[in-house]
């Protein structure tokens, strides 16, 4: 699935012209970088586990990675990895799935059999035996100052969501190659594809809300932002303090255009 592509609806020019004006690497982007001038690395490039074998340290103003740090085998030792190659005063931008709206409390994943890690915004896990805290995560980088950590649930149905329980692979299997055969001739529409979704979750079965038939998928996601300070020794403690203050007030119920408000 191209994620930056669909990240781009809840993205307007000036972020890509405040983020992605200087030398960029897309970590993990493969057929989808996030411009058309970052420099790709995918699996064909090198193991993302161990990026400094293959690219130098404090060597972009931009590393960028959609989608990724997931599937990585040692997320805090990767994650240290991408920051290594950011130059001071750079930026790292990361997006993952948000462990609520895309596993839905099922673990292992019935989306991706891949993923390695679940992520949260901030905060403890109330079910996943391998999620890490997002904010804590990038707290802990060096000299990171923080930007923005937010929720991106564009066009995702809360009422779909589930918390637990099997996937059902199979129902939702046949559902999907019901709604791929009547695309195929021209007959799914949104209308049906929704009809369809809300029977699955009526027996209790997930949806993968980010890969639809008949229109773009949702975004589950949480994207982080965080700068590499240049003159600082260390990144100021009440900082990333306010930024989980923030997110600890924010509410599920109080989502508006696709990031959690506070109430």
């Amino acid at each position: 699935m191209k994620e930056s592509a669909k990240s781009r609806r809840v993205r307007g020019p000036e972020f890509y012209k405040r983020y992605f004006t200087g030398r960029t690497i897309d970590i993990g982007c493969g057929l989808d970088p996030v411009t058309p001038d970052a420099e790709p690395f995918d699996v064909q490039h090198g193991d993302a586990n161990r990026i400094l074998e293959y690219r130098l340290p404090e060597s972009y103003d931009t590393v960028y990675s959609s989608h990724c740090l997931e599937h990585m085998r040692d997320v805090p030792a990767a994650l240290a990895g991408w920051w290594a190659l950011v130059k001071p005063g750079g930026v790292l931008v990361v997006v993952v799935p948000d462990e609520d709206l895309y596993e839905q409390g099922i673990w292992p994943s019935v989306f991706n059999r891949d993923h390695k890690a679940t992520f949260r915004a901030c905060g403890p896990s109330k079910w996943s035996p391998v999620s890490y805290d997002l904010c804590a995560l990038m707290a802990a980088l060096p000299n990171s100052e923080p930007i923005s950590i937010a929720r991106q649930d564009d066009g995702y149905v809360h009422a779909f969501r589930r918390s637990g329980g099997t996937g059902k692979r199979t129902l939702r299997r046949l559902v999907r190659l019901v709604l791929v055969s009547l695309d195929m001739v021209g007959l799914a529409t949104p209308r049906i594809e929704q009809f369809l979704y809300a029977a699955l979750n009526r027996v209790g079965c997930a949806i993968d809300q980010t890969n639809r038939v008949t229109r773009e998928g949702a975004l589950a996601q949480i994207e982080a932002i965080v700068r590499k300070r240049d003159n600082i020794a260390g990144a100021r403690s009440q900082d990333w303090e306010r930024i989980r203050i923030n997110l600890q007030g924010q509410q599920p119920d109080h989502e508006v255009n696709g990031t959690l408000k506070s109430a």
